[in-house]
């Protein structure tokens, strides 16, 4: 309820007190006690020998974990004076809230930082998410998860408004022509019309369904390394057991920024000349997956300054660049603690459900951004490490042929069945369609490249004709036919081939069967 204008200055000052605090105590390791810190100062309105006078009510401003967010902001570059003049030294800008949270947003002029108004459990949750998930920031700091600068809290008149200072993840330098919040689920994930009526809407998973039901297309290289980067970051939201996470992704087309600039001349060169790109390591989208130092040339040209978006393009071919990060991480505690309850009277066992349930929402997550909205483009000529992702496809179709046409020579050639022996490299050609070496390793390895893949090839019945035996070395033979189950390995490719009946019992059989197990 407090008036916003009051809000951002109360922030600015509170922030510029306790971080200029911070640079008189000693560099050190953060400790575990470290995150369990609370710094609370008084400022009141007159001002006293320690805080400046100002024109706002007497306020109490707190530091949560002031040492550790040190440590953090130094991780990814941040220096107290550069952190400093982002957040202090011109207004902050509000922002329309996009969503049902009830939050507050601000930008900092410079583009570099938000700050979101939490509520009290999700602040909780926070410091207590804290060791653990800026354990995973340090090992790896490449990642789409929020990155968390710090967490205040405002005192003011009986009421508390927490706040905590974030990455931004869309700049407002680029005009963002398309804005999604993804979530991978599809009930009730539509814009509402309120939201579709804003400048700027903010859509949801049906909408992108809807209007980009193709996905969009990045080279090979940035595709694998965003997928890696999501998957990664999935697994620690489920290892913290967060759900109800959301992908803000900002499209940014970049041939309709071409017309723009034409139609409109110069814009007013105060504001252009702020925004130089960000200055924080790995907070654009290009860096959150592969690190600076690389940038998407494949789509973008010399003269364009990406921002550091992500090239992509879209099934019209338009040269896009994509701005994302995942947000709401701290949404899910306050909704699982609504439903525990509940839950517990349907379930009896109710941590059995908050247990399973992030892992399922990660699954899905996942699963509709690598299948609906991130796709790879497909080269003509594909590589051996292309074809690597396609063996399994590959592997599908060669054996349901492979049934076929074991399924037809038996048809054919059912007088021909050998009650001597059965010759292996037979089987082998069938399979491998090795037309050329009698050797069991197969010819052509490329359809199983994927050396982790090991597939047990189970024949009940697979005849060989006889030019074959004349043809092949025979590679197991017996006068007496042959014992219920033979296995040969391949090693090369770690393929078991197993016949499992014999050829007595053959004669009786009218249909072939290959089974293909991965």
């Amino acid at each position: 309820q407090t008036a916003s204008s009051a809000i951002k200055g109360t922030i600015q000052l509170g922030i510029g007190y306790t971080v200029g605090n911070l640079t008189s105590k000693p560099d050190r390791d953060v400790l575990m006690q470290d995150f369990y810190v609370v710094e609370s100062v008084f400022l009141p309105s007159e001002g006293s020998n320690l805080t400046p006078a100002h024109h706002y009510p007497d306020f109490r401003f707190k530091t949560y974990a002031p040492l550790a967010f040190r440590y953090f902001r130094e991780l990814f570059g941040i220096k107290p004076d550069d952190y400093l003049y982002s957040i202090c030294s011109e207004p902050l800008i509000e922002l329309s809230n996009p969503g049902a949270s009830g939050s507050l947003f601000f930008v900092t002029s410079d583009d570099e930082f938000i700050i979101k108004t939490v509520q009290h459990k999700e602040a909780e949750f926070l410091q207590k998410l804290l060791p653990g998930y800026y354990m995973n920031l340090n090992q790896n700091p490449r990642t789409l998860l929020p990155k968390f600068y710090g967490l205040y809290c405002v005192q003011s008149g009986g009421i508390n408004i927490r706040i905590v200072v974030m990455n931004n993840v869309l700049p407002r330098a680029l005009k963002m022509h398309l804005t999604y919040d993804l979530k991978g689920s599809t009930y009730k994930r539509r814009a509402s019309r309120k939201e579709r009526e804003k400048s700027n809407p903010t859509f949801k998973d049906l909408d992108f369904l809807q209007d980009i039901h193709e996905g969009l297309y990045f080279d090979s290289e940035t595709h694998s390394a965003l997928m890696k980067t999501l998957q990664r970051d999935c697994r620690v939201l489920e290892s913290f057991k967060i759900m109800d996470y959301s992908l803000l992704l900002g499209i940014h087309i970049l041939n309709s920024d071409m017309k723009e600039k034409e139609g409109e001349g110069s814009q007013s060169t105060a504001d252009t000349k702020r925004h130089g790109g960000q200055k924080v390591l790995y907070s654009t989208a290009m860096e959150s997956i592969q690190g600076p130092g690389k940038s998407g040339d494949s789509v973008t040209t010399e003269t364009t300054n990406t921002m550091g978006g992500i090239p992509a393009k879209n099934h019209k071919g338009e040269k896009l660049l994509l701005f994302m990060g995942i947000i709401d991480i701290l949404q899910s505690y306050r909704l699982m603690k609504k439903l525990e309850h509940s839950w517990k009277a349907l379930v009896y066992d109710g941590d059995t459900v908050s247990v399973h349930r992030p892992g399922f929402y990660a699954d899905r997550f996942l699963k509709f951004m690598s299948t609906r909205v991130f796709k790879k483009i497909q080269a003509l000529k594909s590589s051996p490490s292309k074809k690597r992702c396609n063996s399994i496809t590959a592997l599908k179709a060669a054996s349901q042929e492979a049934v076929c046409a074991v399924s037809q020579e038996w048809k054919d050639e059912k007088h021909g069945i050998l009650a001597e022996g059965q010759s292996y490299a037979s089987l082998d050609e069938e399979v491998l369609g090795s037309h050329h070496h009698p050797d069991l390793v197969p010819s052509t390895p490329s359809l199983f490249e994927a050396a982790s893949l090991a597939t047990t090839i189970s024949s009940s019945s697979l005849d060989v004709n006889e030019h074959y035996q004349r043809d092949r070395p025979t590679l197991y033979s017996s006068s007496k036919g042959l014992p219920s189950s033979s296995t040969f390995t391949l090693e090369d490719s770690a393929i078991y081939l197993t016949s499992e009946q014999s050829t007595l019992e053959m004669e009786n059989d009218n249909a072939s069967v290959l089974d293909v197990y991965l």
